[in-house]
């Protein structure tokens, strides 16, 4: 198979412009004879669905909740980046490209970064017409932050409600269609497969969650915006319905995923307190904008923060990076966090935190002001932690966040099944092996409003319109078999050990083995682990209820079966990539001063890899895409 990412030729800055000049268009007559499925009603799902139907397109929109307010890009706090260099201090739309580039730690392609920071300013212009609050400084105009990874301040914000208020955009907009009849909409389905017919995606097999039927639905083209797959983790900052299926599923019927084991690792998270937790909670990266990151100097001092002298705390990244101090990327947070407390300095009952302190800024800047910028993520803190942020110190640790890797898609979005696209957190492609804070709504928005609306059309123009093979035919028919056999598969078992154990005990061997530190002991070992409590779980799980109504632990049973397949398939992925990058921390590749070393050498590539087989182990083949530097320079990463 021969991987062909369709970039554009040109310089840097005039491969988009260049790419939708060339693009084939659907004349407008013509698109309202088009269907498009759209599962996923995030920012990325949400603002495709609307983009595709306010350009005339049909479309049938999948909601997994009860609504699309619910989407987990609701959890996205602390803001959204763009260059419009606002605060007059340096940005251009190169510079965002760059830090997003070297944030990544050069595992992305320059093309598709590129286009992001470019597309950015336009997702700004598109909020603020629809009404998203963003915070204005006294001049009246848009105000900025800074965030991790950059030396300018270019992080748009809603006090710490950023997503939520974005999110309303895109769902007002998508509900519009809906009320114009541009929309069909399906709140309480899941996608359980995808269905291709002469090699290309021509529909998939949904489950209404509420009545357990299977249902076929037919379209020209398949988009999934499903998110990404962090609850591989049990613990994770995802929302509990966040899951892989539908990208795991399309996986399987040959669509390649691409960097599985590259996942984000968020420094700033409420620390696990017990095995009672189903998840963590973020607090936002915007924080350390004005909360400063230390631990005690010596190891076992047990003191409450506020009897800790100043010379007698240890502000490890303003010591270690004082260029960018606290607002380094979240990958040397995290690790540098991770190193403190395996040093013995960490924090809390358990000693696995950090304490974030806002005393200096309160004093600095007092109370009112602290608490307008942060007021509800620290109520927040607050009612979780039973501590007053306001009086002493936050604990933090990091937590999976956010996952770069994802299915495979080219520069138009579309995956090797032709007609099959994916689009935000569900596809690898803009973040390499770190994501910057604050361009996850970045990339979700660029490819739901900018990106697809215009790189579908190409894809359907040279598709006949309204050519319909039906839903009985026999791929439809087959795939629902197979859906419907996994459903009962999973309640024939009628084991003992619950769907939770499974999933805890799988969480545990991937956050230990293939999280913010691997090597290449643990990660052979992992792969057998996997594979052996994967055998256990066909052989003991005990799933109740039926599958002809409204089950949730069936729905927890098949996301549980498709991580512990996914899971295998991150460390092999982890185990390919014999060097450091980003979060991925192997302990064999690393500088004297336990920083991350890259070897582009052997490894600038995109590791896509396709399904073979399932047979007591993962049957996979490797296809690698080469990443070409033609504008940046490739280098050791240093925020010193």
């Amino acid at each position: 198979m021969k991987l062909d990412a369709k970039i554009p030729d040109g310089p840097l800055e005039q491969k988009w412009s260049r790419h939708k000049k060339e693009m084939k268009l659907v004349a407008p007559n013509n698109k309202r004879k088009y269907e498009v499925i759209v599962v996923g009603t995030g920012l990325a799902g949400g603002a495709a669905a609307a983009s595709m139907a306010e350009l005339g397109y049909k479309v049938k929109s999948f909601c997994i909740q009860d609504s699309a307010r619910r989407a987990h890009s609701i959890a996205a706090q602390g803001g959204i980046n763009a260059a419009k260099n606002y605060p007059n201090d340096g940005d251009s739309i190169w510079r965002l490209f760059y830090d997003t580039i070297k944030g990544g730690d050069y595992r992305s392609r320059e093309a598709n970064v590129y286009r992001l920071a470019e597309v950015a300013n336009e997702i700004i212009d598109q909020a603020v017409a629809q009404g998203v609050p963003f915070a204005r400084e006294y001049s009246g105009l848009l105000d900025n932050r800074s965030f991790g990874g950059a030396q300018v301040s270019r992080t748009f914000y809603a006090r710490g409600q950023t997503g939520q208020q974005l999110l309303l955009g895109a769902y007002q907009a998508m509900m519009r269609q809906v009320y114009e009849g541009n929309v069909e909409y399906f709140p309480r389905h899941e996608m359980l497969d995808v269905v291709v017919i002469d090699g290309k995606a021509r529909g998939i097999i949904s489950r209404d969650l509420v009545t357990g039927e299977l249902m076929r639905f037919e379209a020209d083209a398949v988009v999934l915006a499903t998110g990404g797959y962090g609850n591989v983790f049990y613990l994770s900052t995802n929302a509990k319905n966040s899951n892989v299926t539908a990208a795991w599923r399309a996986y399987k019927r040959g669509a390649l995923f691409a960097n599985p084991c590259f996942v984000q690792v968020h420094p700033t998270c409420i620390p696990v307190s017990g095995d009672y937790q189903s998840k963590l909670t973020l607090m936002s990266e915007s924080l350390r904008n004005d909360g400063r990151v230390w631990v005690p100097r010596e190891k076992g001092d047990k003191r409450h923060p506020n009897d800790i002298p100043e010379e007698e705390r240890y502000y490890y990244l303003e010591e270690r990076y004082p260029s960018f101090g606290n607002l380094v990327p979240r990958d040397v947070a995290s690790r540098n966090a991770k190193m403190v407390c395996d040093e013995g300095l960490g924090v809390g009952e358990t000693g696995l935190a950090v304490y974030l302190d806002f005393r200096d800024a309160i004093k600095r800047d007092g109370l009112e002001s602290i608490k307008a910028r942060y007021g509800n993520l620290f109520d927040m803190y607050e009612n979780i932690a039973g501590e007053n942020p306001y009086k002493q110190p936050m604990r933090i640790f990091p937590a999976v966040h956010y996952t770069m890797g994802g299915l495979w898609v080219d520069y138009n979005l579309m995956t090797n099944i032709p007609g099959l696209f994916a689009t935000g957190e569900a596809n690898f492609s803009d973040h390499g092996a770190n994501r910057l804070g604050a361009s996850a709504l970045m990339q979700g928005l660029s490819d739901g409003y900018f990106v697809l609306p215009a790189t579908i059309g190409n894809y359907l123009a040279d598709e006949k319109p309204g050519t319909r093979y039906g839903t009985d035919h026999e791929a439809f028919v087959q795939v629902e078999k197979e859906a419907q056999e996994q459903i009962d598969r999973l309640l024939n078992v009628n084991g003992k050990r619950t769907i939770i154990d499974f999933h805890r005990t799988l969480g545990k061997i991937v956050w230990d083995k293939i999280g913010i530190s691997r090597n290449k002991e643990d990660l052979e070992s992992a792969i057998k682990e996997i594979q052996e409590l994967r055998e256990e779980f066909w052989k003991d799980v005990y799933v109740p209820g039926e599958k002809n109504n409204y089950n949730k632990y069936l729905e927890f049973a098949g996301r549980v079966a498709d991580f512990f397949e996914l899971a295998e398939l991150m460390a092999k992925d982890a185990l390919d990539r014999e060097e450091s990058c980003g979060c991925h921390l192997r302990d064999e590749y690393q500088t004297e001063e336990g920083e991350a070393l890259r070897n582009d050498k052997d490894f600038a590539y995109v590791s896509a890899w396709e399904f073979k087989g399932l047979n007591g182990k993962l049957e996979t083949e490797l296809h690698k895409e080469n990443l070409e530097f033609e504008f940046v320079e490739l280098k050791q990463r240093s925020y010193k």
